[in-house]
């Protein structure tokens, strides 16, 4: 039998009436990378609102590691590890890098104690470790607002990372990045795998391609397929819904951009 970490039954979303979000399930492995596509308005973000308790399910269950957090606050369900990395980076720029990822760590102390207080080895070195697994080993001195943009998408997984969430959930990371920091992303999604589950929502399909182990398709707030992307960018139903009915005997599959313009 598998481990998962995270499963969502038969949970759905409405809206004055307008029915958001129906997965009938959505099952999570420890470990595992899993990757959401779908056009706007699929559905994505009222899905990862959900599990980090944003937004509540107007029926269905949520667990995580058997626990229903389906009615718990965002706050108790950040204790129970899951983190979450919005798309738009929201970090302190005034701070330094480090400054910004002592604030994350777990603390009883006030922000202003936080910031003066005197800092023991211990936590310089988390910081140290966490920033070499983000690419900002040598950023850690910088003012948080001259980093790049791909550079502030690594500053927020690390300050996600320092909540020591077991899921994490990740909002389009590549967006707005270079080539050469996406395919930095993707090298780094892919071995905070070993340590982490992780769902990713994403459009950039070349992105998707690199990370993917299992692709879940949202489309109107259904779940449409899942499997992997080779598997899914061929399927019938996903060729059908983004590309329209093909003739028969006619051969295609989904590429990059079918997705992204969607």
């Amino acid at each position: 039998m598998k481990n998962y970490i995270l499963t969502a039954e038969n949970v759905q979303v409405s809206f004055d009436g307008f029915m958001a979000l129906d997965i009938d399930h959505f099952h999570l492995e420890e470990n595992e990378l899993r990757v959401v596509i779908g056009p706007n308005g699929a559905g994505k973000t009222t899905f990862m609102d959900i599990l980090c308790g944003k937004t509540k399910a107007s029926r269905g269950t949520i667990t995580v590691d058997g626990k229903n957090i389906t009615k718990m606050s965002e706050r108790r369900i950040s204790d129970l590890g899951i983190g979450r990395k919005f798309q738009t980076p929201s970090v302190f720029t005034s701070l330094t890098v480090y400054d910004n990822m002592y604030l994350a760590i777990k603390t009883r102390k006030t922000v202003f104690n936080t910031l003066f207080a005197k800092q023991n080895r211990a936590i310089t070195e988390k910081i140290e470790y966490i920033a070499s697994r983000t690419g900002l080993e040598n950023e850690l001195h910088r003012i948080a607002g001259s980093l790049s943009h791909g550079q502030k998408q690594w500053l927020e997984i690390a300050i996600v990372l320092l909540q020591e969430p077991r899921i994490l959930l990740i909002d389009e990371p590549a967006a707005g990045m270079t080539d050469a920091e996406t395919e930095k992303t993707g090298e780094m999604l892919k071995e905070l795998s070993a340590n982490h589950s992780i769902i990713v929502i994403e459009h950039d399909m070349e992105f998707v391609r690199q990370i993917a182990r299992t692709v879940t398709v949202l489309a109107e707030g259904k779940r449409l397929v899942e499997g992997p992307m080779d598997v899914v960018q061929n399927d019938e139903r996903v060729i059908e819904r983004y590309l329209g009915k093909r003739n028969k005997g006619q051969k295609t599959s989904i590429q990059p951009t079918s997705f992204a313009t969607a």
